[in-house]
């Protein structure tokens, strides 16, 4: 058992000490280590991570993928700990409500044994990684791994395959009045929006513009027009030469990298091969290997 410990602890701490941190590979390796110790799991037993820091699923997303389910049956084990009253969840929070939704009453899994510190992180890295998180807990979920793991927003940003930008932004939002994130949670305002608002000091002024916002259906440019005069205190003031910086500011949401946007030019910014890659895919375009 100790053995086993020690290889698990290993095989953990090199997800985290790869430059790209990628749990997809991370789980699959376990999956293949341990395609012969899969077991039959009653869906009873298992209950949700505790550190899951997802609080909701979109319902679209689980009947999709319970349809499947019906069909195929679940094809991916998932992986559980042991705990006092049955099993924890590890990693497949989504494919154990889409089984349930689907009507199983049991699933493939491998038991796999984990500290309560990793048990964390790993939930906080699949979940930024794999799901569709709202702004807030993707927020939370960085901002954990960040003060985990003792990373600077830089170091962050590399592991992730993120822009220092876009982790910066999206912090920005914790400092945002509790009213003003449910908000942004329940998609009543949009990331663009509560970034804005994420730049002013008052809270008071911030919470009157957020229902101005959903009131009188404000878009980012305007939002932006207004935060730029000198009468709302700012946290950073936002400066006002660059007429392009609503477009900027898109441009770094869909791409995650540092975009600068000057008159007929727009430069994309990336670190190395990988980036590039990474960017292409995201603007959807194949390069075929030779």
């Amino acid at each position: 058992m100790e053995t086993k410990k020690k290889a698990l602890g290993k095989g953990l701490e090199q997800l985290f000490s790869n430059s790209v941190i990628d749990f997809d590979n991370f789980e699959q390796s376990i999956v293949e280590e341990n395609v012969n110790n899969i077991v039959e799991i009653n869906l009873d037993e298992i209950r949700s991570n505790p550190y899951q820091p997802r609080k909701s699923f979109d319902p679209e997303t689980l009947n999709e993928m319970a349809a499947s389910i019906k069909e195929y049956g679940l094809l991916q084990p998932v992986i559980v700990k042991k705990s006092i009253k049955g099993y924890e969840l590890v990693a497949g929070e989504r494919r154990t409500k889409a089984a349930r939704i689907a009507g199983l009453t049991k699933v493939p899994a491998i038991i796999k044994d984990f500290t309560d510190q990793e048990m964390m992180e790993l939930a906080l890295i699949e979940n930024i990684q794999r799901e569709d998180l709202n702004p807030i807990d993707e927020a939370t979920s960085i901002n954990n791994i960040i003060k985990l793991r003792g990373y600077t927003q830089e170091e962050f940003a590399s592991k992730m395959g993120k822009s220092r930008s876009y982790v910066t932004n999206i912090l920005g939002l914790l400092k945002l009045p509790e009213e003003v994130k449910k908000m942004v949670e329940k998609k009543e305002i949009s990331m663009s929006h509560a970034r804005v608002l994420s730049k002013l000091d008052d809270d008071e002024q911030i919470i009157n513009l957020a229902h101005k916002i959903i009131n009188e259906d404000i878009n980012v440019r305007d939002l932006e027009k207004m935060t730029t005069t000198d009468v709302l205190p700012k946290k950073n003031k936002i400066k006002t030469e660059n007429n392009y910086r609503l477009y900027e500011n898109l441009a770094v949401e869909k791409l995650n990298t540092k975009v600068r946007i000057t008159k007929n030019k727009m430069e994309i910014y990336f670190s190395n091969k990988e980036e590039l890659e990474q960017l292409l895919e995201r603007l959807d375009i194949k390069v075929e290997d030779d």
